[in-house]
């Protein structure tokens, strides 16, 4: 496999999106403006949450950047084989624009045409559906027509394929995954395990749905894409 500097993934990255439409609206300080009401910023889309909600951004319906973030939600996981406290998020978004179809289609094209990977080492998660929200068949179908394997797309729950804040802007996710060449940890491994046979590299935030501070959701005025995958986690980046 071969590896490149993290300068040339973030080029990259911002390259592969602005042929397809999308402005690089810049990163911001890693010490949020407060305006989010937290002292770091801890995702790429936090800075652009009133957009999310239906706000016009200046730049237009699709933006990427490449975001420093100070994960403090995943605290608990910090040591483990796939989560640090600072990591740079690799982010594009679409504000009302395009939505899974064309997004689940320049995930696989990212993963296999950019940066070479092979769709026997790639796997998928979708959202298994609760009391909440359905199950996502359509972003399972939208997988597999891109070019992932059927059986390497799994059905996992909310605690696995849902993202969200405390409130604001949220839905269901859908995770890509580097599978490596070694044994399964047991009957049960698949992606959301933590042996290291599956590492996350991306995640694809379906937003449809708005959380009230009550608890409740309710259908955003507009679908939203919300990507981020770690710079870190690439296994092609040599730091």
């Amino acid at each position: 496999m071969k590896k490149i500097t993290s300068s040339e993934l973030r080029k990259a990255w911002i390259d592969f999106y602005k042929e397809r439409g999308h402005v690089d609206c810049g990163a911001v300080s890693l010490v949020s403006d407060g305006s989010t009401g937290v002292m770091f910023n801890v995702a790429g889309m936090q800075p652009l949450m009133p957009y999310l909600l239906g706000q016009k951004h200046p730049l237009g319906t699709r933006l990427c950047n490449v975001q420093g973030c100070v994960r403090t939600n995943d605290i608990d996981s910090v040591g483990d084989k796939s989560h640090g406290t600072f990591f740079e998020m690799m982010g594009s978004w679409s504000l009302g624009d395009y939505f899974k179809e064309d997004r689940c289609k320049w995930s696989f094209e990212l993963l296999t045409q950019l940066f070479g990977f092979d769709a026997d080492h790639l796997a998928a998660t979708v959202f298994a559906g609760d009391e909440n929200a359905p199950r996502d068949e359509e972003g399972a179908k939208f997988r597999e027509l891109s070019g992932f394997k059927k059986e390497n797309i799994f059905y996992l729950p909310a605690e696995d394929n849902w993202w969200g804040l405390e409130y604001g802007p949220c839905g269901p996710d859908s995770e890509m995954f580097y599978v490596k060449d070694v044994p399964p940890c047991g009957p049960d491994c698949k992606p959301g395990c933590h042996c290291g046979k599956y590492t996350e590299i991306g995640n694809d935030v379906f937003m449809q749905y708005e959380k009230h501070h009550d608890g409740t959701l309710t259908p955003l005025k507009q679908k939203n894409v919300d990507t981020g995958w770690g710079l870190e986690r690439n296994p092609l980046s040599q730091l």
